[in-house]
Order: structure tokens, then C-alpha cells, then sequence
């Protein structure tokens, strides 16, 4: 989904999705040497930059996100709703698609 927007900071979340963009893989190896774009594999790790408030139950009470902004996750490798911000990418995924959340 291309969109014309001019900063990613316009994009808030609704519900329980969560914004996310790829962290994008080292193409230099610990010992030096330069990798071509075609051999680096695409992470499944992200860094979540927004949180909707959370869905609702079925007493209409709010769900807390599990996650929040600055989080690192890990994410599937295929799904969630692609957004083209400029050059960059970012990803829109449900709280519960998230696989887990990255603690260091």
C-alpha cells in the first residue's frame, strides 16, 4: 500500500495493531567482508513504533497491548499490512500475530 504521506509519526494505530518496521540485516560479516543485497536474509525482527489503545472484549472492556513503542519483536515472516512510507517500509500487525517480544 503506497500512501502520501510525508512522515510515518501521522500513521496512529487503531485497536489492538501495532506498527512495526523491519530491522534490516548487517551486510557486512564480523570479519569484514561486504554482502551483496541478494545473499542478506530478511530479519523477522522489528522495532514497534506505534500501539493502538488495545481491542475490546466481550464486556467492552480494553485489552492492553502486550507491547509498547521501542519494543523489539519478533514477527512472522509473511502477513501483516504493508505500508510505503517514502523509501522506507513498515509493517501493521495485530497484537496477537506477534510471535514475541524481544528482551535485552
Amino acid at each position: 500500500m503506497t500512501t502520501a504521506l510525508k512522515s510515518i509519526k501521522a500513521i496512529a494505530p487503531l485497536l489492538d495493531r501495532v506498527l512495526v518496521q523491519r530491522i534490516k540485516a548487517e551486510s557486512k560479516t564480523a570479519g569484514g567482508i561486504f554482502l551483496p543485497e541478494s545473499a542478506v536474509k530478511e530479519l523477522n525482527e522489528a522495532k514497534v513504533l506505534a500501539v493502538g489503545p488495545g481491542g475490546l472484549d466481550k464486556e467492552g472492556k480494553r485489552i492492553q497491548p502486550s507491547v509498547t513503542p521501542g519494543d523489539k519483536v519478533l514477527i512472522p515472516q509473511y502477513g501483516g499490512s504493508p505500508i510505503k512510507v517514502g523509501e522506507e517500509e513498515y509493517s501493521l500487525f495485530r497484537d496477537h500475530e506477534l510471535l514475541a517480544k524481544i528482551n535485552e
